[in-house]
Formats: C-alpha cells, sequence, structure tokens
C-alpha cells in the first residue's frame, strides 16, 4: 500500500508540474503575441510595393518637385490599394499619368538615343560629333 500512496504523490507531483509548464507557455504567448504584430506600414511603402517598371523613378522625381502634393496622393492610392480597388502593379507611365492629369507636370530626366556605327549613343552626343567634324 506505500507504493501506491507514493506512486500516487509521484502523479500527483507530475501533474502538477505538466499544469505550471501549460500556463507558462500560455503566458509566453500571450505576451509574444503584441510584439509579433507588424509595425502598420507607411502609405509609401504600401505604394512601392506596387509600383512596377519606373515607377519608383517617378515617385521620387514627385515627391522632390511637389512634396505635399505628392504625399496627399500617395495616401490616397494607398487607401485604394488597401482596399481591393487597385490590385495591378503601377508602373512609371501610369503613375506620371495620374500626376499629370491632377495637374503636377512631373519632370523626368530623357535621352534619345540613336545607333551610330552598331552602338546606341545619344543624340546630344550624336550632334556634337557631327557639329566637330563640321568645322575641321
Amino acid at each position: 500500500m506505500s507504493d501506491d500512496s507514493e506512486l500516487e504523490r509521484l502523479k500527483a507531483k507530475r501533474l502538477a508540474e505538466m499544469q505550471k509548464n501549460i500556463s507558462s507557455k500560455v503566458e509566453t504567448k500571450q505576451s509574444e503575441t503584441p510584439s509579433e504584430e507588424k509595425p502598420s506600414e507607411t502609405p509609401r511603402e504600401i505604394l512601392v510595393k506596387v509600383l512596377g517598371f519606373r515607377g519608383l523613378e517617378v515617385l521620387e522625381n514627385a515627391e522632390s518637385q511637389f512634396p505635399n502634393e505628392t504625399k496627399i496622393i500617395v495616401e490616397k492610392l494607398s487607401e485604394l490599394i488597401k482596399t481591393g480597388e487597385i490590385a495591378e502593379t503601377i508602373d512609371g507611365g501610369k503613375l506620371l499619368t495620374l500626376f499629370r492629369s491632377v495637374g503636377l507636370n512631373i519632370r523626368m530626366q530623357t535621352t534619345i538615343n540613336v545607333e551610330q556605327d552598331g552602338k546606341f549613343v545619344s543624340l546630344s552626343d550624336k550632334l556634337r560629333t557631327q557639329t566637330t567634324g563640321d568645322e575641321q
């Protein structure tokens, strides 16, 4: 009979340890859950995720030329992306068209390349070499 009482005592002790471990795991999970939540993304980060070819270049030019207006447009675009009304990628041409349609004439750095002797050179370089060739 002493074996039975000792066995029961060990079972009770083991059961108490297991319950203590389970409760500590639950408390740990509850304390980790708030820290695991991602900090909310800024509207700009949301927009940058859906930008396509040369979209970031257009956005950066817009931010440098019209910072206040661009901030408002970026916020509205991020809201539309969050709600799912905009589900496609926005390339640079679409973004530039959007800015121009609301009256912001974003200036972009452009170059025109032409083929010369099997290579592409900028138009200004080609005209420069032609004018120096004419002067000689």
